[in-house]
């Protein structure tokens, strides 16, 4: 180890002989001890080997790894293994190294890989040997090997691979019966882990997940999945019996609830994850195929588990419950292939007949298999019949209540939250008091993972419960208000139990109640915050930011009454950035909901006015760390949407505030957010840009010829950063009114372009600094044109992922290559569709796409811009700007790229 740790700085500069001597070590079959030291010192080299040293190293150090792999007469499994180990480490490198030299490492591994093939073939062909752990290690160092070679080299073909599918065969299907022995049964005690002296885990289940590892490589390879599929169906139906639950899960998911959801979650490492992981890829690339042996798999396994049940066998259930939780693992997958008819066999039929079958089982003697039924119902509900649904509903809803094992508990909670938001009102409303009154009684005996999963599940049914939710508020809301603040630290459970109080506060006839509760509470918390334990002040702000957020006005007054001046106090004094952004978003908050009433709550409407002049002073003070004002963007935007005429008379030194904090900000979202701003300020001065731009030049700006300046060149590199539907529609549409005032700066600046490629493979950290990223410098006028035809080209893209239709724009693009002048092959192209059907399609894809990706803020629904249409809006500025000035359209379009020029000739052709 001293060796290895010191030659990873000194070798081979500093000690050429230390590969010599270790060669000869490892080669010397006199001596054991000497093979087994040069071994291990070269496993521990050969994790920091880098790409100049691989190359001439593998020639030289393969042909003795090879040696010793090969002679299991003379070495012992645990050298070989040891040998197997170092190639893989060269093989991993040699892979990574392939993405850039792909020719000179094929050509370096062509001539290698038939003969360790042929000892991969030995190692694998033999049966798995129960209770030999060097056996299972050396079978995963070569399942790694394999890997390496299937991913990274392309002579590793498939005649070569055809070499090892009978050995892998082999270790795949014997390596069931072990381990059903091992781990299924726990026969062999389990709980014994098992090291070898490097401290490395020498355990069974890492070896099967390795070898789950490796046939998904394999089903995943378009190259090598024809080889395998003719076995597809034997392949599945032996992965779901590796999917059963282990002697150990059952014992440790008895004990500890929380392991059971973790798990359930695949938040762990373990067989059943990695198995339904490969099941997941035979759905996905084996089509039909793949969903029909699944089903076909399941069926078979289901019969047997039945069988077994009849025979009297004790485990009858594991096999059964295996079985559902591949189906439900691959619920998603299955429940699309019945959608479009890739499937013969009903998943909805194949699943009732499953469960209906031991729906009267005894939930203490089988809680697992109960456990999984629960939430197979929930994963394929949409193909169920209301009966099914309805009889586990109640169930689950009763279940909450009763004393059973803790799995089972969890299992009805899966199913209420798929089930309760679906539910008949009818049909849960006898129970719902029930159900609220066990949820709160689990809450003070759930922790961790478990308490995640009850407030969910409490979240669901307040929302469902109607009137019973209403009558249950004053039970819940103290008991949810108590636990958020013992959990305060804990920043999930804290966002998960203001989920639940919001869902009450939406609850009709709760919302007065509701702020009843909370606001005497963090009144005395924010007025003297230095007292509160870490946390709570910012936790409260959150707390008070969900409650006004479409909160009626008497309730924001309230709020005001007894939180305003401490808020304020918190901006300008506070040093703790989450409490600093938490006041920011809540002062938003006040200024969206009181607007200019807020004004006149206080006894100075005066002294209000000031106060918020004060906080926005503060948070764009330009030596505050950025963090500290990463939303003042969203509060600065709420004074000049809602107290328009009292900013009016401060926008030239907001703008200076403004510049300046953008200059020094070093988080690039606090410089996008402050854009924003000057996109809406340029809005909000039409039909006056051009006064606007002339104010800009008179504030100066650090190191540039004045704020336009600055704003523009960090304007049109941040534009395709920006996120969020509202924020791409206020930017994209203030820079077409940028354009559109031809004001005679525009053409005087000059911006980022084109990115330049100038340096090619890998980019180290020397060859950045040495050759940094090059730009074109363009005109700002062409920058804004393109910035607007990538606009379109994003919404353009998004129609032909929503449509998947692409013989309009082939067309469209076929024609185009011949065009020269814009405006004319813009007239002359005809469209496959009315350009009214193609803007909508544009508008509507685009809208969808960003409420997937990003939720946007509650606070700018309320600005109008936020109902613009950019498809339509960006196609009606494009056809008046170039039919207004021809000349310069078309002398701007010359410095655009060959797509964007496209994406432009798609506008215009309405």
């Amino acid at each position: 180890m001293a060796i290895a740790a010191i030659a990873v700085y000194d070798w081979p500069e500093s000690w050429p002989d230390l590969l010599p001597f270790l060669l000869k070590l490892i080669g010397d079959q006199t001596s054991m001890n000497g093979v087994h030291g040069g071994l291990r010192c070269l496993a521990l080299l050969s994790g920091d080997l880098d790409d100049t040293m691989i190359p001439t190293l593998v020639p030289v150090l393969f042909p003795c790894l090879y040696t010793i792999v090969s002679s299991s007469q003379t070495y012992n499994k645990y050298l070989r293994t040891k040998a197997l180990s170092v190639v893989y480490a060269c093989t991993s490198m040699l892979g990574a190294m392939s993405g850039v030299y792909q020719v000179e490492t094929n050509v370096l591994m062509e001539p290698m890989l038939k003969p360790w093939l042929d000892q991969f073939s030995f190692i694998l062909e033999h049966p798995v040997q129960p209770e030999d752990t060097d056996d299972w290690s050396i079978r995963m160092e070569v399942l790694k090997c394999l890997n390496q070679f299937v991913q990274n080299f392309p002579s590793f073909n498939e005649s070569l691979f055809m070499v090892i599918v009978g050995p892998l065969w082999q270790t795949f299907v014997s390596s069931l019966s072990v381990y059903t022995r091992s781990s299924i049964e726990g026969t062999e005690d389990p709980y014994e882990g098992s090291y070898d002296s490097d401290g490395a885990e020498k355990s069974l289940d890492s070896f099967v997940i390795q070898l789950f590892e490796f046939l998904l490589t394999i089903v995943g390879s378009t190259k090598f999945v024809q080889v395998v599929a003719n076995n597809i169906a034997d392949l599945v139906y032996y992965t779901i019996a590796f999917l059963q639950v282990t002697e150990q899960q059952v014992h440790t998911w008895s004990m500890d609830a929380n392991q059971f959801v973790a798990d359930e979650d695949d938040v762990t490492y373990s067989c059943r994850v990695s198995g339904a992981l490969l099941l997941e890829e035979v759905a996905t690339c084996c089509g039909g195929d793949g969903i029909d042996a699944i089903i076909n798999a399941a069926s078979k396994r289901f019969s047997e588990s039945q069988q077994e049940k009849a025979a009297g066998s004790v485990v009858w259930w594991r096999m059964k419950e295996a079985t559902l939780f591949a189906l439900a693992s691959l619920s998603e997958q299955l429940l699309e292939a019945e959608v479009s008819g890739l499937t013969k066999v009903s998943i909805g039929n194949l699943l009732e007949q499953m469960i209906t079958e031991d729906m009267g089982i005894g939930v203490h003697e089988y809680p697992f298999l109960y456990a999984r039924m629960f939430i197979s119902v929930a994963k394929f509900s949409s193909v169920m019949s209301g009966g099914i649904l309805e009889h586990f509903l109640l169930a689950a809803m009763k279940t909450i209540g009763m004393d059973v094992p803790p799995a089972v508990k969890v299992g009805a909670c899966r199913a209420l939250s798929q089930l309760l938001p679906e539910a008949k009102k009818n049909t849960i409303e006898p129970q719902m008091m029930g159900l609220l009154s066990s949820l709160t009684d689990l809450l003070h005996r759930a922790s961790d993972e478990t308490l995640h999963l009850v407030l969910e599940i409490l979240q669901a049914a307040i929302k469902a419960g109607h009137e019973s939710s209403a009558s249950a508020e004053p039970i819940i809301s103290p008991i949810i208000l108590n636990m958020w603040v013992l959990h305060i630290s804990d920043p999930f459970i804290c966002i998960d139990a203001i989920e639940v109080l919001e869902a009450i506060k939406n609850t009709p006839g709760c919302f007065l109640p509701l702020a009843s509760r909370i606001l005497p509470y963090i009144g005395p918390v924010l007025n003297k915050p230095q007292q509160q334990p870490n946390g709570l002040v910012a936790g409260s702000l959150d707390l008070l930011t969900m409650l006004l957020k479409n909160a009626p006005t008497d309730v924001v007054k309230a709020a005001y009454d007894v939180c305003f001046d401490a808020i304020i106090r918190i901006v300008l004094e506070s040093d703790d950035h989450s409490e600093m952004q938490n006041a920011t978003e809540c002062l938003a908050s006040f200024v969206s909901g009181g607007r200019q009433e807020l004004l006149f709550w206080g006894s100075d409407s005066g002294f209000t006015m000031r106060s918020l002049l004060d906080a926005a002073s503060r948070l764009l003070d330009p030596d505050l760390e950025s963090s500290g004002s990463l939303f003042v963007g969203s509060y600065i935007l709420q004074l000049i949407l809602h107290l328009p005429s009292q900013m009016g008379q401060h926008i030239q030194n907001l703008i200076v505030a403004l510049v300046r904090r953008m200059q020094s900000a070093s988080i690039e979202g606090l410089r996008s957010s402050l854009l924003l701003i000057f996109a809406r300020l340029i809005h909000l001065s039409a039909p006056n840009v051009e006064q606007f731009i002339n104010l800009l030049m008179t504030i100066p700006a650090e190191g540039y010829q004045n704020a336009f300046v600055y704003v523009m060149s960090e304007w049109t590199k941040q534009q395709g950063e920006i996120q969020g539907a509202y924020q791409i529609k206020v930017t994209t549409s203030a820079l077409a009114l940028l354009l559109s005032t031809r004001h005679p700066e525009l053409t005087n600046i000059n911006v980022q372009g084109h990115l330049i490629k100038s340096i090619s493979g890998i980019t180290t950290r020397s060859k950045a600094k040495s050759a940094p990223d090059q730009w074109t410098i363009v005109p700002l006028p062409a920058k804004i044109l393109a910035l607007l035809a990538d606009a379109l080209i994003e919404i353009q893209e998004q129609v032909r992922d929503a449509e998947d239709e692409d013989s309009d724009w082939e067309e469209i693009h076929g024609d185009m290559d011949s065009d020269k002048d814009l405006l004319s092959s813009a007239a002359a192209t005809p469209f496959g569709r009315s350009g009214y059907e193609h803007l909508e399609a544009m508008a509507k894809a685009y809208n969808e796409n960003q409420e997937d990706e990003y939720e946007d803020n509650i606070l700018s629904v309320t600005d109008p811009l936020n109902e613009l249409n950019l498809a339509n809006y960006l196609t009606d500025f494009l056809s008046k700007f170039s039919q207004s000035d021809r000349q310069l359209f078309e002398n701007l379009c010359q410095c655009l790229t060959r797509a964007e020029q496209d994406a432009i000739k798609i506008a215009l052709n309405r």
